[in-house]
């Protein structure tokens, strides 16, 4: 979802941008690479000024088995040890490998943290999800040691109609059963799709922004008015709660670490270095993503 927006984005810069594709390449500007077989090709990508490494399955797409938590580790860690390959080893001098790495993490790193104001200097959280992204920050951070500056482009929940929390909620506000989650109060750390690009690309040409960047909205919302917000695009929704007892029956360790936890985080670092937001309200933001036009009441 990110990477389709992001390659149509550094194209109308001018950018020339290859793609990483697991099948066969159908066009000039695809490379084939075999994560899972530990294959990519090295000498093609130390062509490149950058590399974006948005890979990622889906975190909350189904209850966390065994397998599906291997599956998770290994779409983000093992992929990202892989591609850190580009940046090291022989014939990695300088002049002939990619000088920036812009590596996807998540919130999901300060884990369930309540009313406290996290920035990128905040420690890391507990749970599953916090050491996934401490760990798959970790993989990057290898290209570091090889000089590369390396940026973990920390997302909160990114609105887009097209995939992501939002594309799975959309189907129960449109048949009126919206509500929020447990108490409602958890913040909820967003950021529209457009303003998630713009994060990638301020980051490719701010030579001074390098760890971990907070992709969120300078204003954070409850699970309650992220609720509120659809509910009075759409004209209705539920006067009730999904309790948190519920949604743990149904989804298990997902529901603490995904649906019920409380990340207030704040962009400082976007913010301290000029980045110019395009969407801060979430109702703007809300019907932009929807591809809906606002009526002013």
């Amino acid at each position: 979802m990110i990477g389709r927006a992001l390659v149509a984005a550094l194209k109308e810069d001018g950018h020339d941008v290859a793609r990483l594709v697991r099948g066969t390449p159908a066009s000039p500007d695809e490379l084939s690479w075999r994560p899972a077989a530990g294959e990519v090709p090295v000498e093609a990508c130390r062509s490149a000024h950058a590399i974006v490494n948005l890979c990622g399955a889906p975190i909350a797409a189904s209850r966390w088995s065994a397998k599906v938590r291997g599956e998770l580790r290994a779409s983000r860690v093992d992929t990202t040890q892989i591609l850190a390959r580009v940046f090291g080893g022989a014939g990695s001098n300088s002049e002939n490998r990619p000088g920036i790495l812009i590596n996807a993490s998540a919130t999901g790193i300060y884990g369930d943290r309540g009313n406290l104001e996290l920035n990128e200097s905040s420690a890391p959280g507990n749970g599953f999800l916090a050491e996934l992204c401490r760990d798959w920050e970790g993989a990057a951070a290898v290209a570091g040691e090889w000089g590369a500056r390396v940026v973990f482009v920390r997302f909160g929940m990114v609105l887009s109609q097209e995939g992501g929390a939002l594309h799975r909620m959309l189907p129960f506000y449109r048949a009126g059963l919206g509500c929020p989650f447990g108490t409602g109060r958890q913040w909820v750390s967003w950021i529209s799709l457009d303003d998630a690009v713009g994060a990638i690309r301020f980051a490719l040409s701010k030579t001074e922004l390098s760890g971990p960047v907070n992709a969120v909205s300078p204003v954070s919302v409850t699970n309650a008015g992220f609720t509120r917000a659809l509910g009075r695009i759409f004209g209705h929704q539920l006067p009730m709660h999904v309790p948190a007892t519920a949604l743990r029956l149904m989804y298990g360790a997902v529901a603490d670490e995904a649906l019920l936890a409380s990340a207030h985080v704040v962009p400082a670092k976007l913010l301290r270095t000029g980045y110019p937001f395009r969407y801060s309200n979430l109702e703007d933001a809300l019907y932009q993503a929807l591809a809906m036009e606002k009526v002013e009441a």
